[in-house]
């Protein structure tokens, strides 16, 4: 068996785990295709080719899926789309961390600031909050492995940000 053999294996091997993971996401109302597969599929190939990653052992997309799958900022309508961008986002931003993170890490914190801060904005999640995020893991920040990712961004953020509960305490008094 040459290489090629071996690649094509692989990533029916992938396509396969990426269709059995809408067991998992047909409850959200999420469902890939086979195309939809293959897609993701050659989209991953072509970020890895552009980060200069080698992928070794089982992909990462299924993870993607599983962590992403129940975000109220993803419907069918943008649910292909939106994992070919989290996946290239993801692959960028272990490059830019020097993989001093984990992938478990990386994707909490993607997923808690694509549906927090973001509010399922793949390019302030990728140009604000990783960005900034990067940043402080290569300057040393190393508060990661107790919270595994999780709420590690409000410590970074240099913007203030406004208290959701003051905010309602003050509607309150006006209306009242």
């Amino acid at each position: 068996m040459n290489a090629a053999d071996l690649m094509i294996i692989n990533e029916k091997t992938q396509v396969t785990s990426i269709m059995n993971a809408n067991v998992r996401t047909e409850k959200f109302g999420l469902v890939l295709s086979q195309e939809d597969a293959h897609a993701l599929m050659a989209e991953k190939r072509a970020t890895l080719l552009e980060e200069r990653r080698v992928e070794l052992g089982e992909s990462i997309v299924p993870k993607i899926i599983d962590t992403f799958c129940d975000s109220p900022f993803i419907s069918q309508n943008n649910y292909l789309q939106t994992l070919i961008s989290l996946q290239r986002i993801f692959f960028e931003y272990k490059n830019e961390m020097n993989d001093e993170i984990t992938d478990d890490e990386l994707l909490h914190f993607m997923k808690e600031q694509f549906d927090g801060i973001c509010y399922g904005d793949t390019d302030y999640l990728e140009t604000t909050c990783l960005e900034i995020f990067a940043s402080a893991v290569r300057a040393g920040y190393d508060g990661l492995p107790a919270s595994d990712g999780s709420g590690e961004y409000a410590k970074l953020d240099p913007v203030p940000r406004w208290d959701h509960a003051l905010f309602l305490e003050v509607l309150n008094e006006l209306v009242q």
